[in-house]
């Protein structure tokens, strides 16, 4: 194929499967060119027009040679229907759809019934019947005034509403065919109004027209949401779909609907979805009228139910995975006017890939089915159901599984600022649009009171993991409230609401960890027989709590164990006192009182973590952070307060330890080498608490890490009286013990092989390896900069979420690779956030680094993810330890 081709026909001879081309054709057009081709099902006609072109769109305007091209295309489908476009007699109807490589339902543009004009609408109906014609020319000019044209899709909405009032009929399709002509008169007066030009009546204009609003779309502020939260690249454009019409508003011998192979919530081997006699396809997503199961199709079409789910079959043998499909009945006859690899909930997720593993047909390999599973799977599959049930006031269908508790709020702007002032939140619509993804994505649950099971709400939910109840038709929203069971609930009050059940509840309910399926265990227990020997995968926590629930979720150690988080709470009293020491021996008793309370936390989680490493950080931050801020203090000195003896010192104290760029001053080692009493003190109170856990036949593994070291000097100063104090407290008690440090500098880094000369241990710090290897303040930048820099496509990830995989994780593998050139077989870890990251791991896996720490809900994630970076950077391995 050339690079200057812009369009393939979807039966196009290509050299290779067309699924395998979904970067150039997009998802869609790759899986219309597959069904097409290779597996010969019935697909209406159409053509692909390729991302490249989008690209070239987005950047040059409307590319050299495309109109040349789509003139090409249209009129070889032309031949192939019979028909043409604008044909007074026998018009030929396109659909423009949008088909990015990645999977953003409803968050691009779609324009159908494209090619009606005055004319044409009149052959049509000759063709057919006046309603069905006029309400396709009808629904044609709303979808083009908005879409293309920009016009306020409300006032048309509005405007057909009032059809329905005049005509008194509740439903779209039975409005007659006289109230459809006169809505579509008024609909071309208001877009002639608003626009200040007719309604466009040359098809060649509607189409270009059409294709230049998609190509757009992938700009618009929902789908650039959708990919940030994605994790999508912002540069890799849409393709564009036109594809003849097939109708399902044709009559009642015709319906349209959205069908997946399997259960995309359980997971369970049924088909599963929805459809409407007599509707087109927004109909069911739209969620305007209320759609039937698949089930039901077996009674109102037995022949064509039967072909979809042999049509199902044959998807699910070729794809080897579960499949969202769209389709089309048109009087009598099955379209397919879509597939895809189908969005599915974490349990779905888990059992899907363990069972098709044992499918006679499918026969998913092990390695295939843990590549199967996201993060996001993981995550769902922890998310807390409710202790009880509460009062009931309302049901609707589980579309997203999940408990959630939160105010309501109604529209997507006000659930985002009641999100930004710390709320947790509760969506309530009628249905959603790809217009609320800022405020769905802040959401603690989704309710609707429309839509079915695969409507917008359902599948955005469902992908997101956010738990959701939609088709709530007992529930009425009126303004900032809604009506359910006799009670009306206003805006901010808390609900409860069961994703797993469809319940809607008016209480605050409890919350309570759930129980994994079984599936769970199983995915997790091949991750570790893939990473074993290769990368093991720490916990870090401060606590005995976070230990035991680290080590319940697979932990092999304690990667980071944060000493000034103990330093906290009850226990600042004590610290202060150290910090405001006048002399040596009152310095001495408080950091002796602060080192009883140490002791303890440290036996605590050395008895969790028995027999695993356990890597204890000595003291961190600076000191400013346990004394009064200096905002506090120039406060209190403005508005004259009086202070007392004790806190003037603390404030004294304050100003003194005050330092313009802090996390660059008088921290880690530095703190260290200064106030030696304290890591003195840290030292004396682990080793204590190891030699205790030792005395009671415990096997406590410890690792010290000294932190921000930059040079070998330092860490070879402070190795020298931590090592005094471990001597003088193991009380000859044969203990392992080893000293590492922290490698957050890109200095550090670089001189690896010179610091590893006195080094147990290494373990990258990536938050602060991060902040320095780009110069930002994490709290700063986050805040203010990131957002537009993602917007922008400055930066393809924040840094700080995904780890820079050509500056901080090439800082990594200097740093491993140098550290081992000193020192063969060094330890080396990670124990910032990244360690959680799954894109993260696959570059340090590369790195070749020995272990991940993370917290601990994030421990199973890093298990799998690990096992998958793993399978990725050797995809030709045969694993026998899985068969």
């Amino acid at each position: 194929m050339q690079s200057d081709t812009f369009v393939y026909a979807f039966d196009h001879s290509y050299e290779q499967a067309p699924r395998q081309l979904v970067d150039l054709l997009g998802g869609k057009g790759a899986n219309l060119a597959e069904m097409t081709t290779v597996l010969e099902l019935p697909v209406p006609p159409g053509f692909t027009i390729t991302t490249d072109a989008c690209r070239a769109f987005l950047r040059e305007g409307w590319p050299e040679g495309l109109t040349e091209q789509i003139t090409a295309a249209v009129h070889r489908l032309e031949t192939q229907m019979g028909r043409r476009l604008g044909d007074p007699a026998n018009p030929l109807l396109v659909s423009v759809r949008s088909g990015a490589r990645h999977s953003m339902p409803g968050m691009m543009d779609t324009v159908l019934n494209l090619g009606l004009n005055d004319i044409s609408v009149e052959g049509l109906a000759e063709q057919t019947d006046r309603r069905f014609a006029f309400d396709s020319y009808r629904r044609f000019i709303q979808m083009y005034a908005r879409i293309v044209l920009g016009l306020p899709g409300e006032v048309f909405d509005k405007r057909f509403e009032g059809a329905k009032l005049l005509a008194s009929v509740e439903t779209d399709g039975d409005v007659p065919a006289e109230v459809l002509e006169f809505v579509v008169r008024i609909f071309k007066q208001q877009v002639e109004l608003l626009s200040g030009a007719p309604f466009p009546q040359d098809p060649t204009e509607q189409l270009r027209g059409a294709i230049e609003a998609v190509f757009r779309s992938w700009r618009s502020p929902r789908a650039a949401a959708y990919r940030t939260r994605e994790r999508i690249a912002h540069d890799l454009g849409t393709a564009v779909n036109v594809q003849t019409m097939v109708f399902g508003n044709r009559d009642d011998n015709s319906a349209t609907g959205v069908g997946f192979t399997r259960n995309p919530a359980t997971g369970e081997a049924k088909a599963y979805g929805d459809f409407l006699v007599n509707a087109q396809g927004e109909d069911v997503v739209a969620g305007i009228r209320k759609t039937e199961h698949l089930i039901a199709m077996k009674e109102k079409f037995p022949t064509i139910y039967d072909e979809l789910i042999a049509i199902f079959g044959r998807l699910e043998r070729h794809y080897r995975d579960m499949l969202d499909t769209e389709f089309t009945i048109e009087q009598g006859k099955l379209w397919m006017l879509q597939t895809r690899v189908g969005k599915r909930a974490g349990a779905a997720a888990l059992k899907l890939a363990v069972t098709m593993t044992d499918d006679p047909v499918i026969k998913l390999s092990k390695e295939e089915a843990l590549l199967r599973v996201g993060a996001e799977h993981l995550d769902q599959v922890l998310h807390p159901t409710f202790a009880s049930t509460g009062h009931v006031i309302g049901k609707g269908l589980p579309a997203s599984p999940g408990a959630a508790v939160g105010k309501v709020y109604f529209t997507a702007d006000d659930a985002l600022d009641a999100y930004n002032r710390g709320e947790d939140v509760i969506l309530v619509r009628m249905e959603t649009s790809p217009e609320d993804v800022h405020g769905m994505e802040v959401s603690q649950g989704i309710l609707t009171t429309r839509g079915g099971l695969v409507s917008h709400a359902a599948v955005v939910a469902r992908g997101w993991g956010i738990p959701a109840v939609v088709g709530a038709e007992g529930i009425e929203v009126t303004g900032k409230a809604f009506t359910a069971g006799g009670i009306t609930v206003p805006e901010g009050t808390v609900i409860s609401i069961d994703g797993t059940s469809g319940e809607v509840m008016l209480d605050e309910l409890t919350k309570v960890e759930a129980a994994p399926p079984p599936e769970f265990d199983t995915i997790l227990g091949w991750a570790d027989k893939i990473r074993e020997g290769r990368l093991m995968v720490r916990a870090n926590a401060d606590n005995g709590p976070d230990s035991a629930k680290a080590r319940a979720f697979g932990a092999q150690g304690i990667g980071l164990c944060r000493t000034e988080h103990m330093f906290l709470g009850g226990r600042l009293p004590l610290v202060r006192r150290a910090i405001l020491a006048a002399t040596e021996e009152e310095e001495h008793t408080a950091l002796a009182e602060l080192g009883k309370v140490q002791r303890a936390d440290f036996e605590e989680i050395l008895e969790v973590m028995d027999g695993l490493p356990v890597t204890v950080r000595l003291l961190d931050p600076p000191l400013h952070e346990f004394l009064p801020s200096m905002e506090e203090i120039i406060t209190a000195e403005a508005r004259r307060e009086y202070v007392s003896e004790a806190q003037q010192a603390l404030f004294d104290a304050a100003k003194h330890w005050h330092e313009q760029n802090p996390m660059l001053g008088t921290r880690g080692v530095r703190l260290g080498i200064i106030r030696p009493g304290l890591y003195r003190m840290q030292v004396k109170a682990l080793v204590e608490a190891a030699v205790s856990r030792q005395a009671t036949g415990g096997n406590p593994i410890v690792e010290i890490m000294i932190p921000l070291v930059v040079h070998r000097n330092e860490l070879a100063h402070v190795r020298r009286w931590v090592e005094e104090e471990i001597e003088a407290a193991r009380h000859e008690h044969d203990l392992d013990i080893r000293i590492g440090t922290m490698i957050e500098t890109p200095r550090a880094a670089l001189r690896a092989d010179e610091i590893a000369e006195v080094a147990d241990f290494f373990s990258f710090g990536t938050n602060d390896l991060t902040q320095m290897t780009f110069g930002f303040s994490r709290d700063d930048v986050e805040g203010r900069i990131m957002a537009k820099y993602l917007d922008e496509g400055l930066l393809p990830r924040n840094p700080f979420e995904t780890i820079d995989a050509g500056g901080v994780g090439e800082l990594v593998r200097i740093g491993v690779e140098r550290g081992r050139a000193t020192k063969p077989g060094l330890k080396v870890g990670v124990c910032g956030e990244h360690g959680g990251d799954p894109e993260s791991i696959r570059v340090l896996v590369g790195a070749g680094v020995d272990y991940v720490s993370c917290s601990p809900y994030r421990v199973p994630i890093a298990r799998l993810a690990a096992a998958q970076a793993i399978i990725l950077a050797d995809p030709d391995t045969d694993h026998p330890v899985l068969h």
